[in-house]
């Protein structure tokens, strides 16, 4: 039997690898304050006035649900209750 010589395809362009899509988990975050609803960052506040008017609306709508704002640069976090 007689040996084949196969003939392998020469590549001299280089492909690019794809762009991978943002994540979730590596989102830029703007201002000092951030407020979380059940530990999960909806927004984020240049001061923390802002921040509790926010995450007060958003408790007298749904009293259930634990709102918190959290000092990016101190590492604090503050409950926001019901008055």
């Amino acid at each position: 039997m007689a040996t084949r010589v196969m003939k392998l395809r020469e590549t001299t362009v280089s492909t690019p690898e794809p762009e991978k899509p943002p994540s979730q988990a590596k989102r830029a975050e703007i201002g000092r304050y951030l407020l979380q609803v059940d530990r999960q960052t909806k927004g984020a506040y240049a001061t923390a006035e802002l921040a509790q008017t926010a995450g007060l609306a958003i408790k007298t709508g749904h009293p259930v649900v634990q709102v918190s704002v959290y000092d990016n640069i101190e590492c604090s976090n503050t409950l926001v209750e019901l008055p």
